[in-house]
């Protein structure tokens, strides 16, 4: 929040700053001394305002991967198709494609609890 949170939005809409670092700087920060933060996911590009003084004074050790999409995917596509995972839980909206427009302005402004929309063939 603050000052940094508007200096990290200005910079995206930039396009000077393509990923988002402000939860790598709160995991650091709300990290106890010796503690580890590990980052997952797809980061490409540079980021400003790493808090490596925090990470050094806390003693912390920091990892990052990628998720091994080729080794996991398969297995859990079958496990869905099987119905061993259930992943209706994931869907807060169901519509229909003529509906498309206002679910999507649902998702954008997060309005009736709009987490994620499915949308189906009429």
């Amino acid at each position: 929040t603050g000052p940094e949170q508007w200096y990290d939005q200005a910079k995206q809409r930039l396009w000077l700053q393509t990923d988002r670092s402000s939860t790598d700087r709160e995991a650091i920060y709300a990290c106890r001394k010796g503690g580890s933060v590990f980052v997952l996911g797809v980061f490409a590009g540079p980021v400003d305002k790493f808090p490596l003084g925090a990470m050094m004074n806390k003693g912390l050790t920091v990892r990052g991967a990628q998720m091994h999409g080729q080794r996991y995917i398969p297995m859990l596509l079958d496990r869905v198709a099987s119905g061993e995972l259930s992943t209706a839980h994931l869907a807060t909206h169901r519509m229909s494609l003529d509906d498309a427009p206002r679910g999507y302005d649902m998702f954008k402004n997060k309005t009736d609890g709009c987490v994620r929309a499915v949308f189906h063939p009429a």
